[in-house]
């Protein structure tokens, strides 16, 4: 405990010297997160010298070992670390999927050589990631994927469609699902990486009812890809999917769900407030309600992550996960469209930011479908945690 307590008081002697005081600011706009990648551009001096402090610190990915880029944190010190930078509203020095997903693949089923060359990329927001699972018509029911990869002996020929690949018009790499045997449903797919920029890779925005979108479609048309680029076994990507496929639900339930009302901001509450007096009474209930379970939902995080770092994680932990944190984000948006009353409706002048009110409202309609319906994460709970028999 003395230890630990001294690596607090360390970590937040650290923390103010080298955290620039824009970058405890809430996040703005898509500018104030830094992505990192081979064209990412710093919108200011404050983020750079942030992003550059944490890689030399190790604090991008702290958990990760020395050799990858971390800081080799024990999970006790990763979790001061992270109640150090929340009191202070210290931004993410870097956002990935690289981190939040490909990286715990790869430190699981990935060979040293692999390790060594993605992660300490990763760590230093070098390379940027998409990941292409989904397809038309393969969502849910992912292993009905139909992208393929031909046996070239030297290298796979893939050619495909993937579809909701977020941020695939960016990325310099993908992490992506491809079959390599039609015979075998679920042991017939290898979990491939290759270069965004291959001859044949063509990505297509799409346009959500926000008015903007993260998300892209991605064709493969004979793209070539080199045998050793690929994570696991041939054949038995399936396994590496499902282990990233926990972490990707993770993060989506992590987006904001558990944010308490104090993110909803004074200044929209003001529109509820009846002759200058005091809040509806009705509205202030449920912004109580929405407090208690958002406390209840981080220290269920807490209590998962810990279980989780000792061994002792049910797997279908991130399910719930998942089902509770974007219930709980839609809920308070909905807060935040009936704090700002009509004026949430605006749709694009300077007062609202263009609309982000409306627009965020909107964007969360997808989030009980991305990374796996809330019916689905539901009936995974029942039969894995709960027991009950299927229909």
């Amino acid at each position: 405990m003395a230890d630990l307590e001294t690596f607090r008081s360390e970590t937040r002697a650290w923390l103010e010297a080298h955290c620039p005081a824009e970058m405890r600011e809430p996040v703005r706009d898509e500018e104030d997160i830094y992505w990192g990648g081979r064209n990412a551009e710093f919108k200011n001096a404050a983020q750079k010298a942030w992003f550059q402090a944490c890689v030399d610190k190790g604090y991008t990915v702290p958990s990760w070992p020395k050799a990858y880029g971390g800081a080799g944190l024990s999970p006790a010190e990763e979790k001061i670390l992270r109640q150090e930078m929340a009191a202070i509203g210290a931004r993410l020095p870097l956002s990935s999927f690289g981190i939040w997903m490909l990286g715990p693949a790869l430190l699981k089923f990935g060979t040293e050589e692999q390790k060594v060359k993605f992660l300490n990329e990763i760590a230093r927001g070098e390379i940027r990631w998409c990941q292409g699972y989904s397809e038309p018509g393969s969502g849910s029911d992912l292993v009905s994927m139909q992208t393929f990869g031909e046996d070239r002996g030297d290298h796979w020929e893939v050619s495909g469609q993937k579809i909701w690949t977020s941020y695939a018009d960016q990325a310099d790499w993908i992490f992506c699902l491809v079959r390599t045997d039609k015979s075998n449903k679920y042991q017939g797919i290898t979990f491939m990486l290759f270069d965004m920029e291959s001859e044949g890779v063509s990505t297509k925005p799409i346009l959500l009812i926000s008015g903007n979108s993260p998300f892209c479609e991605t064709f493969f048309d004979n793209v070539k890809v080199p045998k050793d680029q690929f994570v696991g076994e041939v054949n038995r990507g399936w396994d590496v999917a499902k282990y990233l496929l926990g972490h990707e639900r993770e993060m989506i339930s992590g987006a904001d769900g558990g944010d308490r009302t104090s993110a909803i901001g004074a200044a929209m509450l003001r529109h509820t407030r009846k002759d200058g007096g005091e809040l509806d009474p009705v509205f202030r209930s449920e912004l109580a309600m929405f407090d208690v379970d958002a406390l209840a939902y981080g220290a269920m995080g807490e209590k998962f992550l810990d279980e989780m770092k000792a061994g002792k994680g049910h797997p279908a932990q991130p399910n719930m996960m998942k089902y509770v944190g974007t219930e709980l984000n839609k809920r308070r948006h909905e807060l935040m469209m009936s704090a700002g009353g009509s004026r949430s409706l605006e749709w694009d002048s300077e007062e609202t930011s263009g609309g982000k009110p409306a627009r965020g409202w909107l964007r969360t309609k997808a989030n009980s479908i991305e990374g796996g319906t809330s019916e689905v994460m539901l009936n995974v709970v029942a039969k894995r945690i709960l027991d009950l028999p299927g229909a």
